[in-house]
């Protein structure tokens, strides 16, 4: 699985979940830490947990596993990382306080919205 797909794959994971505002920012043009961010917000501690839960089930579903994992105990900031991509999963205040959109705002944004308009049950498709 490329680096891309992995993110994307997280995206859909999100998505899957409800996840706000999902962004996929390709960033490996201006960074060497990684290829891919990708960034959403839960509505509450619970949710940002579940939300960090479902992408590390889905990668590991498709065999990628997570390299390491900060903040699980946190209230508000979530890191998960894939080594290539990057997945951080906020509280909407702490989304808004750290603004990585803006700190990363010469990454690329990638168009996720054939993910966002996707119904649930086409996110993941059952296996046969």
């Amino acid at each position: 699985m490329t680096s891309f797909e992995t993110a994307r794959c997280a995206a859909k994971a999100l998505c899957e979940r409800k996840g706000m505002k999902v962004k996929l920012i390709k960033i490996s043009d201006i960074s060497s830490i990684a290829d891919y961010f990708v960034i959403a917000a839960g509505s509450s501690n619970t949710h940002v947990k579940s939300l960090a839960d479902n992408v590390e089930f889905r990668l590991d579903q498709e065999g990628v596993g997570v390299s390491h994992i900060e903040g699980y105990r946190s209230d508000s900031w979530i890191l998960l990382d894939y080594i290539d991509v990057i997945v951080h999963v906020f509280s909407e205040e702490a989304r808004e306080y750290y603004d990585l959109e803006r700190l990363w705002e010469d990454g690329e944004a990638q168009d996720i919205s054939d993910i966002e308009e996707m119904p649930l049950e086409a996110l993941f498709p059952a296996k046969a």
